[in-house]
């Protein structure tokens, strides 16, 4: 069985926008839960609120891909807070350089594959069109990144992944869509590195 490390912010850890204090859609709903039903072994690094580690926070992820491994993959989808506490879509990006180059020194040969969120709409979340223009550019860079590091890459905003009244938290039929797509795309990123 395959073992992947999800490293991501709500839409990883499954918020449920509709619930209080925090509380998560089922197993059964959310995409990591959906992929475990699919034969993956998924070790859930979703946390709420969760911006791009940086700095002094990088050796929390050293520690937590070092409890994770033997690891085929993993993967990172963050940068949705980083724009919503002002970031543009190239500070997250040279934020995200950082934190990929630890994970590929850290993951002992795993597949890495960085995923752009879907690009934000107008919710209570998003009170501007400025905000939905940055993140809807946040996958252009991560695009270049990928391709500089050589990092496999996933744009999750061609996938069809609905959200919530917010406009930044996935539906379930979001979080099946996207399932669907990280699942494809985690099958690309693993066959790619063998052959290499």
């Amino acid at each position: 069985m395959r073992r992947v490390l999800c490293i991501g912010d709500s839409n990883t850890y499954g918020y449920d926008p509709r619930s209080f204090f925090g509380s998560r859609y089922g197993a059964d709903v959310r995409w990591t839960g959906l992929l475990e039903g699919r034969g993956w072994t998924v070790l859930n690094g979703g946390e709420n609120g969760a911006s791009i580690p940086r700095g002094r926070e990088l050796p929390a992820v050293e520690a937590l891909i070092r409890r994770a491994l033997p690891l085929d993959a993993v993967t990172v989808m963050l940068g949705s807070n980083d724009l919503l506490q002002g970031a543009s879509p190239e500070e997250a990006g040279a934020r995200m350089e950082a934190l990929l180059r630890c994970i590929g020194e850290k993951a002992d040969g795993a597949a890495v594959l960085l995923i752009a969120p879907p690009p934000m709409e107008p919710g209570t979340w998003v009170p501007n069109r400025e905000l939905i223009g940055r993140s809807a550019r946040l996958g252009a860079v991560y695009r270049a990144l990928a391709e500089k590091l050589g990092a496999a890459f996933a744009d999750a905003g061609i996938w069809g992944v609905a959200l919530t009244f917010d406009g930044v938290h996935f539906l379930p039929e979001g979080h099946a869509a996207f399932a669907r797509g990280v699942e494809d795309a985690l099958d690309k990123a693993i066959k790619t590195l063998r052959q290499a």
